[in-house]
Formats: C-alpha cells, sequence, structure tokens
C-alpha cells in the first residue's frame, strides 16, 4: 500500500498533520537564518540601473557557461562534437550555444544535465506536472532553493505587503483530497508553511461555500492559485450573494491571467489580484508590481526573445519565442533552454511608476501550442477579450481543431442564450476572420489538465 493510499484513508481531520510534517520539511529545504540578509539586498538591487544589472548577469553568466562547457556531461559532449567537425566558435558566449529543447532535456536521463562530481541524493527534485506533455525533474541544492525562495519573498510577497510568516491559502493541484470526496473538508492545513492548502479539483457550485467558509474561518491573509480556480470561486460566491472574506492581496500564478477573470475575482474579493511568471525549471520569472507591470527577475535568469521562424532575436518590445539561461542554478544548468511560452522584452530605463528599475515582460499569450493559427498564417494568442466578464458565462475554452475550424465550449450561467452566442461568434470572427467556421458548444464543465489547470485555448494545428 503506498503513501497516497494510507493518506487517502486518514480522516480529514488528521490529513493536516502529514501535511504539516511535508511542510517543516520543506521549509528546512527553503529557508535559512540568512534568507531575511538575502531579502533586504535583492530588494535592494530592484532599483540598480541597467548597466549595474548587465554587468552582474555577465559575471554570472560566465561562470555558469563555464561549470557546464566542463563540468556536464550532456554539454561537454556537444561541445567536443562541436571541436570535433572542426567547430572553432568559443563557448564563453551566449550567442555561441545552440537551443536546449524540452525534448532535449526529456529524452536525456536528468543526471546527464548535472554536474558530474555532484550526488542526485544531496538535491532536491522538483517535478514539474508535464502538462506540456513532457514531464520533467529539476535538482535543486539547498543554496539554490533558499535563493530562490528569498526573490520570490522579496518581489512576491513583500511587494504586496505579505510574507511567509503570514496565514495564507494556495488553490492548487496537489491530491490532498481524494478526487471521490463529496463533502468537507476539501483543505488540509499546513503548519510548517502556515498554509491552507485547497483542492482545485473539487470546486463544483456545491462546494464553493465552503471554501468561501474554510478562507474565512482560518484567517488567511492572503491566497495563491490558478486563476481559473480562483475565478470559479468568486463568480460562484458572488451570484450566491456570499460575503467575501477579507483578503489583503491575491496572488495569480502558473495560469494566464484573464482581464475578466481579474475584473470578476477582484470585485467579489475586493482587493487586487497580482499576476506572476514563471516556471518550475527556474531559467526566469516575473512579478506583477503595484503600477501592473510585469517585472522580469535578472537574478533568476537571462530571457531572450527570438523569432518565430528562426532562431534569431528579435527587435525589444516585439513578440517572440522566450529563450532563457538561467543563473540561479549552477549544478543543473540550463542553457539557451526554450520554455514554450510567447513575449516580449522592454528594459525599464525610462522608469515604472514603482520606483523600480526591472525589465519589462509584456505580451505574455501562453504557449506556443496555444495559440490558433489562421489560414493566412497569422498566431493568434490572446483570445480572453472575447468572453468578457459581463457575459453569461462561466468559463470558456477553444479547441482549434484544423485550419479552418474552432470549437468553442462554454459552461453558461444563468440567462445565457442564442444571443450570448451570437456575441460569441461575432468577436471570434473579428479576432480570426470569417473564413474559420466557428461552433459553440454549452457543456457542464471543462476538464482541467491531471494538474488541475485550466488551458483557455488548444490547438491541434501543427506550427
Amino acid at each position: 500500500m503506498n503513501k497516497q493510499v494510507i493518506y487517502n484513508l486518514l480522516p480529514g481531520s488528521l490529513r493536516s498533520i502529514p501535511a504539516s510534517v511535508w511542510g517543516y520539511y520543506l521549509r528546512w529545504w527553503r529557508y535559512s537564518t540568512s534568507t531575511e540578509s538575502m531579502i533586504e539586498k535583492i530588494i535592494e538591487h530592484d532599483t540598480w540601473p541597467t548597466e549595474k544589472w548587465q554587468e552582474w548577469q555577465q559575471e554570472r553568466l560566465q561562470l555558469i557557461l563555464h561549470r557546464a562547457a566542463t563540468k556536464v556531461p550532456y554539454y561537454r559532449s556537444l561541445w567536443s562534437e562541436h571541436r570535433r567537425k572542426g567547430g572553432r566558435s568559443s563557448y564563453e558566449l551566449l550567442e555561441n550555444w545552440p537551443i536546449l529543447s524540452k525534448k532535449d532535456l526529456s529524452s536525456n536521463h536528468p543526471k546527464n544535465f548535472l554536474v558530474e562530481d555532484l550526488n542526485p541524493k544531496s538535491l532536491y527534485p522538483e517535478h514539474t506536472s508535464g502538462t506540456t506533455g513532457t514531464p520533467l525533474v529539476i535538482y535543486n541544492s539547498k543554496k539554490t532553493l533558499q535563493q530562490w525562495y528569498a526573490i520570490y519573498e522579496a518581489r512576491i510577497r513583500h511587494w504586496n505587503g505579505v510574507s511567509r510568516f503570514n496565514r495564507w491559502g494556495i488553490i492548487g493541484g496537489q491530491m490532498i483530497v481524494p478526487q471521490s470526496q463529496t463533502k468537507p473538508p476539501f483543505w488540509v492545513w499546513n503548519q510548517g508553511l502556515n498554509q491552507l492548502y485547497l483542492s482545485a479539483y473539487h470546486l463544483s457550485p456545491q462546494a464553493i461555500p465552503a471554501y468561501i467558509h474554510a478562507i474565512g474561518r482560518y484567517k488567511l491573509i492572503y491566497l495563491l492559485g490558478y486563476p481559473s480556480a480562483l475565478y470559479t470561486i468568486a463568480n460562484e460566491a458572488r451570484s450566491l450573494g456570499i460575503i467575501p472574506p477579507k483578503l489583503k492581496v491575491i496572488i495569480a500564478n502558473a495560469e494566464p491571467l484573464f482581464v475578466w477573470q481579474k475584473q470578476v475575482i477582484e470585485d467579489y474579493f475586493q482587493c487586487p489580484i497580482r499576476n506572476t511568471y514563471g516556471m518550475s525549471e527556474n531559467v526566469t520569472a516575473a512579478g506583477e508590481c503595484s503600477a501592473g507591470n510585469l517585472h522580469l527577475f535578472p537574478d533568476v535568469g537571462i530571457t531572450e526573445v527570438f523569432a518565430f521562424d528562426a532562431d534569431t532575436s528579435v527587435n525589444p518590445g516585439e513578440t517572440g519565442r522566450l529563450i532563457c539561461t538561467g543563473l540561479i542554478n549552477p549544478d543543473m544548468p540550463l542553457i539557451r533552454y526554450e520554455v514554450g511560452d510567447i513575449g516580449a522584452v522592454t528594459n525599464s530605463d525610462s522608469g515604472c511608476s514603482c520606483g523600480r528599475n526591472l525589465p519589462l515582460l509584456t505580451n505574455i499569450e501562453g504557449r506556443i501550442d496555444d495559440m490558433v493559427i489562421t489560414p493566412d498564417g497569422r498566431r493568434i494568442g490572446r483570445l480572453d477579450p472575447v468572453f468578457k466578464s459581463n457575459m453569461r458565462v462561466k468559463e470558456a475554452q477553444i479547441i482549434q481543431e484544423n485550419l479552418s475550424f474552432v470549437r468553442v465550449k462554454v459552461v453558461p450561467s444563468e440567462g445565457f442564450n442564442q444571443s450570448d452566442e451570437i456575441e460569441i461568434q461575432k468577436r471570434i470572427d473579428q479576432r480570426l476572420g470569417a473564413s474559420i467556421t466557428v461552433v459553440i458548444e454549452t457543456v457542464d464543465e471543462i476538464p482541467r489538465t491531471k494538474a488541475g489547470k485550466f488551458k483557455a485555448v488548444i490547438s491541434h494545428v501543427q506550427k
């Protein structure tokens, strides 16, 4: 009998015991007596001028590139083969490195990307959810994790006036409650992290009042979670007239935050929701400031933007493929790693009203595999304006079956009728063109991925 089966057999009131034990273990990995001083330095660096950040990144990059080329089996073999074929370019220049795909990373044993003299048992394995079809294992040392969580504390929590010492909630994809369970609690209390972990898999209309009650009963200061889950809770609770619990801020992660979701969440909870961007590989990250700008974290990685159809850089501010080189994990370095997302990067020399001089990440349009391609070759990523908060739609998903056919799945709210379908059709035609056939289907729910995430756009068209 495995651990998950034993855990599921426990009464709901007792599941918080193993959850808290695990929380204390994670706290031991993530934080130390040096955390607060690290946070202070990170906050101080937020106002560094661009030139100082570039100097810092280049110094760190040289260490990463040298370590990767000489001590990591995968990269050492790559450069040996390059030399054998007569190549003379230097590994000291980032532009000489090839693109590393998720397939390259997943098809090789993780140990091939580890510095050769390291024992994987001394590192913390981070298992990605595999929602892109490419599950991965990323190894981090304790030092790397503590650096990352100090950055997270400084730029995600402190920017928003909260800290890890506050009581907080997360709505995520861990199986902390059996899928078959139909009565609360749909959550566990993790004492080690001051965290109420709420299941993203049990958000039925009947369960929403229990979620709201739990958020209030545990006196949470802020929430973190999937925008789709937060929207579901806010939208249902608002329609039921449930008084919202008092929260200081809500932090969105792991999914795009759409305008219509943001409007409903902020309207119900009466507090701001801040967007974030990142991934388990920790090769780049960004957080939204009070001015509404998404700032890149230069000490996490170098983010390049390449054209869609060539491995060449685009101009600053232009949208393209994000190619990232991690600077925070020297033990499993990922060089010029294509994360699969689309966006644009601009510097902040003109200054952000928040006072921080960090680059801006803009035009985040989701994954390359989640863009609709029109018959004339256009790539359409941001389709969330189709479903504005004033529409009688709980949630919707766009599925492109082929170049000329799109299916729209809609979970209707009360009063949804043919006029809503006509409006959806009109808005999609405005964005994709009338040459694409659109079929609208009403459904009871939109299926989530295995990690509990919501995909707003799915494309089956080969890119």
